[in-house]
């Protein structure tokens, strides 16, 4: 059996989001839903603690009912940017960078894009140089691994002579 990976949870997420919990907000175009922090939460399926993180970090920024948490589409756009970042391995500044260029200009213009391309640039270099000190990595292993067994067998050799 395929397990689901998170983006398609993620795009099951974006799939479910026009629908809500009560009656009211599942007539409701997408632009006007409203998300409690649990129905966020369980869109993505992460933790309420997760969302109030990227809360105080500065990349969502809900409404307020007294102690109410109010998230509008804008944030369950801005949540899944920031998931998706975090799973490509984009630092907070690097995610803050492109959600902060999506609010700005939420159609994605040619600087935004530009921008994104950087920063999958770099990781992809990033990622590159890591691959090859891994490899470096392995084949220091192996030389030390060989001399070990080497100096094992010595020893055992030297042991059985009576």
């Amino acid at each position: 059996m395929i397990e689901e990976t998170t983006a398609d949870k993620h795009s099951s997420a974006d799939q479910a989001t026009t629908s809500g919990s009560d009656a009211g907000s599942q007539a409701l175009p997408r632009q006007q839903r409203t998300y409690s922090i649990s129905e966020l939460a369980g869109l993505f399926e992460v933790t309420p603690r997760t969302i109030r993180f990227y809360e105080q970090e500065g990349l969502l920024s809900p409404q307020r009912q007294g102690q109410k948490r109010i998230y509008r589409n804008k944030d369950r756009v801005r949540l899944k940017l920031t998931l998706r970042g975090k799973r490509l391995g984009f630092s907070l500044a690097e995610i803050r960078e492109v959600v902060m260029m999506y609010d700005a200009m939420p159609d994605g213009n040619a600087r935004q894009l530009k921008r994104l391309i950087e920063i999958l640039e770099e990781k992809r270099a990033d990622l590159d140089r890591q691959q090859e000190d891994i490899r470096l990595m392995r084949l220091e292993m192996d030389d030390v691994d060989q001399k070990a067994r080497e100096a094992l067998g010595k020893l055992d050799a030297v042991s059985r002579k009576p």
